[in-house]
């Protein structure tokens, strides 16, 4: 299970670092097997590059070491080596190249992204395939053999087509389920050799998540079913009520903790003071499912 971190502000929007690395302490000790700072659950569409610079930085210093550190990265090439200089510089391990802004691409502007990127770079490198992203079987071998493109993260979920990307890939190359929710299709994904995925869950409610991937662990179908239809669906269905409300209902969720992680910045906006109740009685609910509380 891989942690993506919440980005934090203070209540005038600009960049709390302590707050971040209060959240960062914390959640490392529920034990992820990365930490992805600044990327999309991190709002990195919205930092600056010294605000990146800092968050990256604070990941690395409270990681030391103990787990690999992947930090965003994205826009056209140009701009997303900028950051990718930074993230090396802060002592990033590989970098998650989030994908590129507004404009759909054909195939091979698709690869020569992933080229230019690469050619700038020492760090290993994940591909995100979402949105105006997708590789056919061509491309991704073709990226594959990048010599520091390591891996792929999917959150398309279309897994006829993930199965035949997982078949035409090396070995060796790591494959991630990025799905928004992960847990919904945890167990869909693990059928076609993808069992890694990254937990917004563990963002706000790490008892939950870890609940849940322990359960899947150990093949607990009743502990995951449960957890799955009175708190993940019900979860989803709050989050598609509005847009960005797959980040903006994490940070609600986790100030409902008393975490100092603060608000959205915009475009995104925090959630109606409804649904803000709802998602404090479904997290009220979940945690109580895993014998923790509020």
């Amino acid at each position: 299970m891989l942690y993506f971190p919440l980005t934090a502000y203070h209540d005038h929007g600009s960049l709390d670092p302590d707050g971040v690395r209060a959240q960062v302490a914390a959640r490392l000790a529920a034990g992820p097997g990365a930490v992805f700072p600044a990327c999309g659950t991190g709002e990195f569409f919205s930092l600056d590059e010294e605000e990146y610079r800092q968050v990256v930085t604070v990941a690395v210093e409270e990681a030391a070491g103990r787990v690999p550190v992947v930090a965003g990265t994205g826009y056209g090439w140009a701009q997303a080596a900028r950051f990718a200089r930074i993230a090396e510089e802060a002592g990033a391990d590989a970098l998650l190249v989030l994908p590129h802004y507004l404009v759909a691409a054909p195939q091979e502007g698709l690869v020569a992204q992933m080229e230019q990127l690469a050619a700038r770079t020492r760090l290993p490198i994940v591909a995100y395939q979402r949105g105006q992203v997708a590789y056919t079987v061509a491309s991704l071998r073709r990226i594959a053999r990048i010599a520091n493109v390591i891996g792929l993260k999917d959150g398309h979920s279309d897994l006829d087509r993930l199965q035949r990307l997982t078949l035409a890939a090396p070995e060796d190359f790591l494959f991630f389920n990025g799905a928004a929710t992960a847990e919904i299709q945890a167990r869909a994904y693990a059928t076609v050799g993808v069992p890694a995925y990254s937990s917004a869950v563990h963002a706000f409610a790490p008892e939950i998540a870890d609940a849940f991937f322990a359960a899947l662990q150990r093949g607990d179908h009743g502990t995951t079913e449960k957890l799955l239809r009175d708190f993940y669906v019900p979860f989803v269905e709050l989050r598609d009520r509005a847009p960005g409300y797959a980040v903006s209902l994490v940070k609600a969720a986790a100030r409902l903790r008393g975490e100092r992680v603060g608000p959205v910045r915009a475009p995104l906006t925090d959630p109606s003071p409804a649904d803000l109740a709802d998602l404090k009685a479904l997290l009220t609910a979940g945690l109580d499912l895993v014998g923790a509380s509020l």
